[in-house]
């Protein structure tokens, strides 16, 4: 099994060809994975813009293209299906992917595969270990802070997700208040090593809490986060003079506290339903993050979880991960998109898959 996979949802152009070897070996082998990043582009402008991401893409997409069948030695021929991240993400940028992978998918009579960018993420583990369903998965990134039980390639079970920012997106408003540069994950890590993490007193938001965050009863029980208190806290605490590095310390202790908490609450769900069931995946650019990761990895331990963790170049989004989904899918005889399906600024993990909703 062999598929090209194209990732163009935020400000990475990437495609990777990605190959499941005949018999029982149950992880992948990456031929190929090539990226293209934006950061230059978005820089000076502290952030993603989103017209000027779907220009880079458009721009460099077909050359990658070029460029990953050239390194994995394979012909369009040689593939059994074309992926591309169908949603969520930029909407220009996710067209530029979908209308990609349709082209070579028709031109070459290849199933085309509408991947879920969080379910990339969701089983990225599976392309690099031997990390068998189900699983408790926290996927923490730029846009996205959700904890899923993953039961297989296509079925997945919300336990929370974040009612306000994402993690990474607290990482980088944090950062632009402080004067780091973009990306504001690392500048913040990279200081948060040399700070004291008490030096500043930061709000946990929702920690030790069992509802939504929003007191509706129906939903008492699940583990969801927010951010958006413990960013407008730095912002006020930057009103006057601070030291970067314990700032930094301070940010990023509270968000391991809080991912933490989140997480063993998941825990204790998960296992009420999955019983015998106990690794855990960290996936998503914020588990780069090495103090967030030893953090997690000690919850761990004290659950009686085993943590995975991604390489980091299949922590950030990259397409070796989109491909590997769709092998997943291939390989669970789960059938190809239609040309017709759309590409998706909005589409929560866990829900209907697109191919089987009107394209609205």
């Amino acid at each position: 099994m062999r598929v090209l996979g194209i990732e163009t949802s935020c400000d990475e152009t990437a495609v990777a060809v990605v190959d499941a070897p005949a018999g029982d070996r149950p992880i992948g082998r990456i031929l190929a994975n090539v990226i293209y990043s934006q950061l230059t582009e978005h820089r000076r402008f502290g952030g993603v813009v989103p017209e000027i991401a779907a220009r880079a893409h458009l721009e460099r997409l077909d050359g990658l293209v070029a460029e990953a069948l050239a390194t994995a030695g394979v012909g369009f021929g040689d593939l059994d299906g074309i992926a591309a991240t169908g949603g969520p993400g930029l909407i220009g940028g996710v067209m530029v992917g979908v209308m990609t992978a349709k082209a070579i998918a028709f031109a070459h009579d290849k199933p085309f595969l509408a991947i879920n960018h969080l379910e990339g993420h969701a089983l990225s583990a599976r392309l690099t270990e031997e990390v068998a369903f189900p699983y408790l998965l926290l996927l923490v990134s730029g846009g996205h802070c959700q904890l899923v039980g993953v039961g297989g390639a296509d079925d997945f079970r919300v336990y929370g997700g974040t009612i306000d920012d994402a993690v990474g997106e607290a990482f980088d408003k944090t950062a632009k208040l402080l004067g780091l540069p973009y990306p504001g994950g690392p500048a913040v890590e990279k200081c948060a090593q040399k700070g004291n993490p008490r030096a500043y007193d930061l709000p946990r938001p929702l920690l030790n809490r069992r509802t939504d965050g929003r007191g509706d009863k129906r939903n008492e029980g699940r583990a969801d986060f927010s951010f958006s208190g413990l960013k407008t806290a730095v912002r006020q605490l930057v009103q006057g003079p601070v030291n970067i590095d314990d700032i930094s310390a301070s940010f990023q202790a509270a968000v391991i506290d809080i991912l933490c908490d989140r997480s063993r609450l998941a825990m204790a769900m998960f296992s009420r339903d999955f019983p015998a069931a106990k690794n855990f995946v960290v996936a998503g650019g914020v588990a780069a993050n090495q103090a967030i990761g030893r953090a997690l990895t000690g919850l761990s331990e004290e659950e009686g979880f085993l943590t995975h963790i991604p390489p980091p170049r299949l922590c950030t989004d990259n397409a070796a991960m989109i491909a590997w989904a769709g092998i997943e899918r291939l390989s669970d005889n789960i059938r190809g998109d239609a040309l017709s399906v759309s590409p998706r600024a909005r589409w929560p993990l866990g829900v209907v898959p697109a191919r089987f909703e009107p394209n609205t």
